[in-house]
């Protein structure tokens, strides 16, 4: 009995880094690239649309990231299979993907020694992470660290994550409501409640955390 070949979205700003993933994984006889969308927003539709088994994902998309379009796609299918491609090794980069529900990150400098064996890996119904990446983030994702819960950005919700990166980037209220399908007052409630768990009191301190922790990309 033929075995169905792994059913691929990709989803990367850049169409010359599209061309480069869908080479190396139709390279591979059993993988299949089956859409590819320029930006988080299409990722999202194409997702839903398309009920990929792999969604391979650049971190670092305009307006709506990787990490932002993850949350969505998770929130729709729970069991979505997530793979980030990153040039970050920080570890707040990965930390910030495992607790969104992300099964694996790689780094983009070994694409093309990880990049179809971490997608084989989320389609069995495993996870996968780089080798190069700390052993506290393995630990993370593997679910024994220690010392996740102490810090209070832990504790934020997945929309309360997306809410704190818009913020960081200048959106208005009224711009993330129009950006995440919710009403003002309801943004509002979050930037409040933000600001409660961090215990900050201006924007200005929900913004340096915001890049402290890795949600919006710095020069």
């Amino acid at each position: 009995m033929t075995t169905k070949p792994i059913r691929v979205l990709l989803a990367d700003d850049h169409a010359l880094v599209r061309q480069g993933f869908r080479r190396i994984l139709e390279d591979e006889p059993d993988i299949v690239v089956a859409g590819e969308a320029s930006g988080g927003a299409r990722a999202i539709e194409l997702a839903r649309s398309l009920l990929p088994d792999v969604i391979v994902m650049d971190l670092a998309m305009p307006e709506i990231n990787g990490l932002h379009a993850a949350i969505e796609i998770l929130r729709d299918r729970p069991g979505s299979r997530v793979l980030i491609l990153s040039m970050h090794a920080d570890e707040q980069y990965v930390r910030n993907a495992l607790d969104a529900g992300v099964k694996g990150y790689i780094l983009k400098n070994a694409l093309e020694t990880d990049l179809t064996r971490a997608v084989r890996a989320l389609a069995s119904g495993g996870q996968f992470l780089s080798p190069e990446l700390s052993e506290l983030a393995i630990r993370r994702l593997r679910g024994t660290d220690p010392g996740a819960a102490e810090d209070p950005f832990s504790t934020l919700s997945a929309r309360e994550i997306q809410v704190l990166r818009l913020i960081a980037l200048g959106k208005s209220n009224k711009e993330i409501a129009s950006i995440l399908g919710l009403s003002v007052n309801t943004v509002s409630v979050h930037r409040t409640n933000l600001m409660n768990a961090l215990g900050v009191h201006k924007t200005a301190e929900l913004v340096l955390l915001a890049v402290k922790k890795g949600l919006v990309e710095t020069p």
